[in-house]
């Protein structure tokens, strides 16, 4: 993707859902725009499961319609790439919706990133591996925009301070955050035990230090012994 428009500073979650008011302020206005013209945040970390709070999702969408406007960008092609509302768009294509109502916004591609990660960090229920990936995805896109970008290293070995100011706004530590983002490391088959709570979360963090075939190797003694690893 190529980077769009101009930097917006996110300063809170109610940025990411504004008022009416607020919309009219700024020019922004909410739109109909049929569901196949939107598509897919790239690399999106979180995923969008058919349990039983998207059932009810649906329902609602059923009866009342789609209540929050999701917020999507131009991709440059015609069509439109979901910033805020994945959840909501696919629920509206399961309640047979041809149109979301939604507001469109013009913003790079760091802008974008840190909106799509913060409106889903307020999720209730989230994965390891979509924290590891979305944390990962922000400091990324708080690094490209300067936020921090001193190279003093350390204790526990960061080479950028995105780190801080990504624990800063989300009320972690440092430490915690590094952790997490250290989850990527590790082989997709180990990664999703981490989800299935087979493997506790210290446990996959000193795992992440070891090599891909090195990993490979102990997944497949733990399958070959039903065991999961302990800390020590």
């Amino acid at each position: 993707m190529t980077r769009r428009g101009t930097n917006i500073s996110l300063k809170s979650y109610d940025d990411i859902f504004t008022t009416e008011e607020n919309r009219q302020e700024t020019g922004e206005h909410v739109v109909s725009i049929p569901v196949n013209q939107i598509h897919e945040f790239k690399n999106h970390p979180f995923k969008v499961l058919d349990d039983e709070d998207m059932r009810k999702t649906v329902d609602s969408i059923r009866e009342y319609g789609v209540l929050v406007p999701v917020i999507i960008r131009p991709n440059g092609n015609g069509e439109y790439e979901m910033i805020s509302g994945h959840r909501r768009r696919y629920a509206s294509i399961l309640a047979g919706k041809e149109e979301i109502p939604a507001v469109v916004r013009e913003m790079d591609d760091d802008t974008a990133t840190i909106l799509m990660v913060d409106s889903n960090l307020q999720r209730e229920h989230i994965l390891p591996s979509e924290r590891a990936k979305a944390y990962k995805m922000k400091m990324e896109a708080l690094k490209h925009q300067g936020k921090r970008t001193d190279l003093t290293l350390c204790q526990v070995g960061t080479r950028l301070r995105a780190d801080e100011e990504l624990a800063k706004q989300i009320g972690e530590s440092a430490r915690t955050v590094q952790r997490f983002v250290r989850l990527n490391n590790l082989i997709p088959e180990l990664l999703d035990l981490v989800d299935e709570k087979k493997i506790a979360f210290n446990p996959a963090v000193e795992l992440s230090y070891m090599k891909p075939e090195e990993q490979k190797e102990f997944y497949e003694a733990m399958e070959l012994a039903q065991t999961t690893p302990s800390l020590s």
